[in-house]
């Protein structure tokens, strides 16, 4: 039993840390933090002992036969067999964090169990032989254990220090026989059956334990988020452990998919996330705006920030006849043609977080074209730099963004018309920026970037915060009963992850 109820707890962990293990060196460094407070523990242990009792049982026991004498009728051999666990219930646990690791503990435990008896009683003139069925209910149980979770190397490794289980008392109901065969098995067998158990459960727990520990040894170094990019997610430190939390911090910082996992020069988490307490939430995810301005080299870097804008809404901006008072030039040479702008970053957009918002610095080139006829001629660029700023928000188990544009800048870089009046033409530009550019990106920042998350589970009463440099997601959690993953160890179902929209 414990070792199914460590086993979820630790890979809701591990996961909900997002999170795991790479090409490792001591100076690897952490610009994602987990933090899972007193009540977001308490929550898991309830949930996830509920649904781990299901995976125990049922459990077969081995057979057992003993010869018992018995007074006023001698020796008389008797064997139990298909001895089956099949109901435990758990009314009270508690887990406790602390320097020596991670104590789980289900007191007042009980097991029902049946099973088939068989005896057989003879001597020199007379054999006599009977079999019927026995139900047996353990109370009292007390099942423990202490477990270290570390990172000595490139993985984290769970370690079982300290195991037990003791049964308080047992109740043997027999259905058929005699009156002297359930003395019988009260004396020859109790002991026996508390002792198989006892070693049941604490089987059960070690071989929970190494499976959680190859499977924790097995996490993946890198979660993908879409075709371009991935999360390098290793662990850059030993878990931290307290009275009332526990803390992971991660690399946390997108990569070009199949690319090796490397950290560059940049500033780092040095401690664990925020704590969420007015009120108290049951979990705090901390991320520096490093994470964001990976994302930006990534996606810059595979040339994908650019957008073609040659259509506004309910405006007619992009033909040359909206230009003629302001670029004459331009009307003169290509008289009432569609017109197309091309933005074009031209280096990895910087992010920052201060108190209460977002910022970003954009650099971009901006192509006009003329589509004269079945022609696109480009005519001008103009050099465009850009401040923008936004607030995050959840949406579902997403961390999704708004931007809005503050203030711009144009020069002139070339032109195949002539000079060019940036001041008459920052207007048309603003509302091209305004109407055309900021919706399109708005929509990509909408859809969001999912945090991590077990299926069934789903962020409640989510709030973001901003301090210097990090965004802190506090939240409670919540579980959708008609979930099937907790009734599995299967890798790739704990491991895979969905945008939620």
């Amino acid at each position: 039993m414990a070792a199914s109820i460590l086993g979820k707890v630790f890979i809701f962990l591990s996961i909900l840390s997002i999170i795991s293990n790479a090409h490792l060196q001591s100076k690897e460094r952490g610009f994602i933090s987990v933090s899972i407070s007193e009540k977001g523990l308490d929550f898991l242990k309830n949930l996830l002992i509920g649904k781990a009792i299901s995976t125990l049982t049922p459990l077969e026991l081995s057979p057992i036969e003993e010869t018992v004498r018995i007074r006023l009728v001698g020796k008389v051999d008797i064997s139990l067999s298909n001895i089956v666990i099949y109901h435990i219930d758990v009314p009270s646990s508690d887990i406790e964090l602390g320097d020596s690791g991670i104590t789980i503990t289900g007191s007042g435990a009980t097991a029902n169990l049946s099973m088939d008896w068989k005896y057989t009683y003879k001597n020199w003139f007379i054999e006599v032989s009977d079999s019927g069925k026995a139900s047996v209910q353990v109370e009292d149980m007390e099942v423990g254990m202490t477990v270290s979770l570390t990172k000595p190397g490139e993985n984290l490794e769970l370690s079982l220090l300290e195991s037990r289980c003791d049964v308080g008392d047992i109740d043997i109901k027999v259905d058929g026989g005699a009156s002297w065969l359930y003395q019988g098995l009260v004396d020859a067998f109790g002991n026996h059956i508390e002792t198989a158990v006892q070693d049941a459960i604490l089987k059960k727990l070690s071989a929970g334990i190494s499976k959680i520990d190859s499977l924790l040894r097995s996490l993946p170094t890198e979660i993908k988020v879409d075709d371009t990019s991935a999360l390098n997610v290793t662990f850059v430190s030993d878990p931290i452990l307290s009275d009332s939390f526990i803390d992971f911090v991660i690399n946390g910082l997108f990569v070009p998919r199949h690319k090796a996992l490397v950290s560059p020069n940049r500033h780092q988490i040095s401690k664990a996330s925020a704590r969420c307490y007015n009120p108290a939430k049951m979990i705090a995810i901390s991320l520096h705006e490093d994470v964001f301005n990976s994302a930006s080299s990534v996606y810059f870097n595979a040339g994908l920030m650019w957008w073609k804008i040659d259509k506004i809404p309910h405006q007619p901006l992009l033909n040359t006849t909206e230009w003629k008072e302001v670029v004459p030039q331009l009307y003169e040479e290509y008289p009432n043609d569609g017109m197309a702008l091309n933005i074009s970053v031209t280096s990895p957009p910087l992010v920052h977080i201060s108190d209460g918002q977002m910022e970003a610095t954009i650099y971009a080139d901006v192509v006009i074209d003329v589509l004269d006829d079945v022609q696109v001629v480009p005519v001008a660029c103009i050099s465009l730099v850009m401040s923008a700023s936004g607030s995050a928000e959840i949406s579902g188990n997403n961390l999704t963004a708004n931007v809005k544009l503050d203030d711009f800048s144009l020069s002139a870089k070339w032109s195949n018309i002539g000079d060019l009046q940036i001041s008459v033409i920052e207007p048309i530009i603003s509302e091209v920026l305004n109407d055309g550019l900021l919706p399109e990106l708005n929509s990509h920042l909408m859809s969001g970037f999912p945090l991590p998350l077990i299926h069934g589970f789903s962020l409640q009463n989510a709030e973001v915060d901003y301090s210097d440099s990090t965004i802190t997601v506090c939240s409670d959690v919540a579980y959708r009963e008609d979930n099937e993953i907790l009734k599995k160890f299967s890798f790739s179902n704990i491991f895979a992850f969905h945008m939620v929209r």
